[in-house]
């Protein structure tokens, strides 16, 4: 299985409308690789500039925000780049796409790091921030789990959020929380009347 680091993703259009977006990056050797699914606005950024920059964060918001509507986060401007970093990460690679895979389903966008910077220190692990972040990733496939897979995965995550969460970790949990209960609702809605 190949490394995958978990980051918010910042890619503009040609027109410099910037589009921020959770996205796990694949390892490849030195560089690294965007696998955006089919259609995104982040493949289409890809496409037209050939650029993103990965943004390495612990905010637990921001994960969890870009998957409830929520993207309206701080950038800052990279030196050199036609597209931001957030303010919130910790550092940040700008990636240069050097080839494409084509797929129907997620192209494959082998990237180099052109140039990365370092803002903020880590502060440690935090079991309610690794649970929003995997609760997140849940959110994103829910469309492809049954009702008790995913009611046993927010169990399982709510244990941590209870016991180690602040109040930002605590806040991105209710969003999710609230996305996962509307499709419940919609799944529950649909058996009743099938």
């Amino acid at each position: 299985m190949p490394f995958i680091r978990e980051t918010i993703l910042t890619t503009a259009g040609s027109d410099g409308t910037v589009h921020i977006a959770p996205l796990g990056i694949i390892e490849d050797g030195e560089g690294w690789i965007i696998a955006p699914f089919h259609p995104s606005r982040t493949l289409e950024n890809l496409r037209e500039t050939g650029v993103a920059v990965a943004n390495y964060t612990d905010e637990a918001k921001i994960f969890a925000g870009c998957l409830t509507g929520r993207r309206d986060w701080p950038l800052v401007a990279v030196e050199g780049c036609a597209v931001p970093r957030l303010e919130a990460a910790l550092a940040h690679d700008v990636l240069a796409v050097v080839r494409v895979e084509e797929d129907t389903t997620r192209p494959r966008f082998h990237c180099r790091v052109a140039a990365s910077g370092q803002h903020r220190p880590f502060q440690g692990m935090n079991r309610a921030k690794a649970a929003v972040l995997e609760a997140a990733i849940l959110v994103s496939r829910l469309h492809m789990l049954p009702a008790a897979k995913i009611e046993d995965e927010i169990a399982y995550l709510k244990i941590a959020v209870d016991k180690t969460a602040g109040p930002d970790e605590q806040q991105a949990f209710y969003w999710l929380l609230e996305k996962v209960i509307e499709h419940l609702a919609i799944l529950e809605d649909a058996a009743d009347g099938a």
